[in-house]
């Protein structure tokens, strides 16, 4: 069973067999794809239509929406137009962009974390969350 299979289960969500398939496929995402796989619609749509074509790309708008709604997964909306998901993760991370390939590369930086929360105390603040996305163009 995959790990949104699971959370599925632990969160009350029914699996059809297409939602099953989907989550599947957004599970091994990472490990088939790459780290910087945060896959749109219609990417995952090609994806499981491998498996199943009789999936349609309404199914796969839906169950997304409903994954998200349950958090299960959380959307990206990163520059490029199309929102792009992953699963939620306990351990928290960072996303560097490459705005020339799209290549999203995840990590932790302890430096900023703290760099963060002094911003947030330096301004009265106790800091609860946060969201950092960095743009970039790859050098030679």
């Amino acid at each position: 069973m995959s790990e949104i299979e699971q959370q599925c289960l632990e969160k009350g969500v029914k699996l059809t067999e297409q939602r099953r398939i989907i989550a599947k496929i957004l599970s091994e995402s990472k490990k088939t794809y790459g780290e910087s796989d945060h896959p749109d619609v219609d990417e995952l749509y090609n994806r499981v239509s491998k498996i199943d074509p009789k999936i349609s790309i309404a199914t796969v708008y839906r169950t997304v929406k409903l994954f998200e709604e349950a958090g299960i997964l959380t959307k990206h909306d990163f520059k490029g137009g199309k929102a792009r998901y992953e699963a939620i993760v306990e351990s928290h991370h960072d996303h560097l962009i490459d705005i020339r390939t799209g290549e999203i590369i995840e990590f932790v930086d302890e430096e900023i974390e703290k760099l963060q929360n002094k911003v947030a105390e330096k301004y009265g603040y106790k800091l609860v969350d946060h969201k950092l996305e960095l743009y970039g163009i790859k050098k030679k």
